[in-house]
């Protein structure tokens, strides 16, 4: 049950279901979320904001006639039992909420880039609720959400892009050690990145042969639509969004564009935006190419010397996973397996559905295998490029949990 309640009666154990007033007024990034950081408290008090709504099914109620002192003792009690719960949500479940979210913050997209097209201002509102979907859904579990948004129809690129992007912003702040708002910032910057080609032909973004030199200069134009675009808006966007929207094609050597930047003169969500940005393009199905493999995309990407900051790709990786989920290997056994779940703890031994035997070259039965198990025997010998196998149903596979 939701209940409005005034700021001053807000105690720790509460769960913010919805912070009244303009999101401009905000303390946070997020909303749905259980009231449990002291500096939370204070950073609400100190705000503008007057009033919220509080879910009391999901967090301590406001009592009329209960002392401080009670409230307190009470709060702490339901702190205590919190914290010896797991704050990892089940990959199954997070894949079917991921999903939801996905189509929802897809539908924000596409009416936000119509907008756009319609030369009708920015609902930045309704972008913060996407950016703030998405970054729960990290928090909840990195990999599901990430695992959903690649695999996008080509028809629906564009849009799915921005959704996919900004999901890999959050993951890879998250990764480089962020505050809360500045991971909002980096979601923020990978969903609008984009923004300019709304002011480009749909037949020339969706090209199914290659773009003559004419139309590849209208495409590196998009940049600079986006920024002029999102600087008209009657809510500014931050000088960081901006900034990432204009160069995230960029590169650390000067050769990209609009500019020919060189690495420190480019900013750290440029440097953040041309990885993900690169990442998403290349895994997925266009009109005109089919995605690469995870895994062979990022060894691909290693070996661009020039192209992208170092540190912040070898973050990109850790947060990704040098096996990304979908990714197709070759055990030592001699079974072929897709990854469907990261270990925290070591990179090199996911948890891994095996589907097809090498030596029989038969399917056999499907089996889930953690290799970091102490009694697996088992280990990945190498990544298998897609392409090289007729398989139709990979992306099932990792799906089905």
């Amino acid at each position: 049950m939701l209940k409005k309640i005034p700021v001053p009666r807000v105690i720790m154990g509460m769960y913010i279901h919805e912070l009244c007033g303009s999101w401009m007024d905000h303390p946070f990034w997020k909303s749905g979320f259980l009231l449990q950081d002291p500096h939370d408290l204070e950073r609400l008090q100190a705000s503008s904001v007057t009033e919220v709504w509080i879910d009391v099914s999901r967090g301590l109620d406001d009592v009329e006639g209960e002392t401080p002192e009670q409230a307190v003792e009470r709060g702490e009690r339901v702190l205590q039992e919190i914290a010896t719960q797991p704050v990892r949500e089940n990959i199954a479940d997070e894949l079917r909420r991921a999903a939801k979210i996905c189509e929802r913050s897809k539908d924000a997209v596409v009416s936000m880039f119509n907008e756009v097209r319609m030369g009708q201002m920015l609902n930045t509102e309704q972008t913060q609720r996407v950016v703030s979907e998405i970054t729960q859904s990290v928090l909840r579990h990195p990999n599901a959400l990430l695992s959903i948004v690649r695999v996008k129809q080509a028809d629906e690129y564009t849009y799915m892009h921005s959704v996919a992007v900004s999901a890999l912003m959050i993951a890879l702040a998250r990764q480089m050690g962020f505050e809360n708002d500045e991971v909002h910032e980096a979601g923020m910057a990978g969903l609008l990145h984009d923004v300019g080609k709304m002011a480009i032909d749909d037949g020339i973004l969706n090209k199914p042969g290659s773009l003559t030199d004419n139309e590849f200069e209208q495409i590196k134009r998009h940049p600079e639509y986006g920024v002029r675009y999102l600087q008209k808006g009657s809510e500014p966007v931050s000088r960081a969004v901006l900034e990432a929207c204009y160069s995230h094609h960029e590169k650390m050597d000067g050769s990209g564009y609009p500019r020919g930047l060189k690495a420190d003169q480019i900013s750290i969500l440029s440097r953040m935006a041309a990885v993900c940005d690169v990442y998403d393009a290349l895994t997925s199905d266009r009109p005109y190419k089919k995605g690469w493999g995870p895994s062979e995309t990022i060894q691909r990407m290693a070996q661009w010397t020039g192209h992208f900051d170092p540190q912040i790709f070898q973050a990109f990786v850790r947060s990704v996973g040098i096996y990304p989920l979908g990714s197709l290997v070759r055990l030592k056994s001699g079974r072929l397996a897709v990854v469907i779940e990261q270990n925290e703890k070591s990179l090199l031994v996911p948890r891994v559905k095996v589907f097809f035997s090498t030596k029989s070259g038969l399917h056999i039965e499907r089996e889930i295998v953690n290799l970091a198990a102490p009694h697996c025997n088992d280990a990945i010998a190498a990544r298998e490029p897609r392409e090289a196998w007729d398989f139709k149903d990979l992306d099932d596979l990792w799906r089905e949990q």
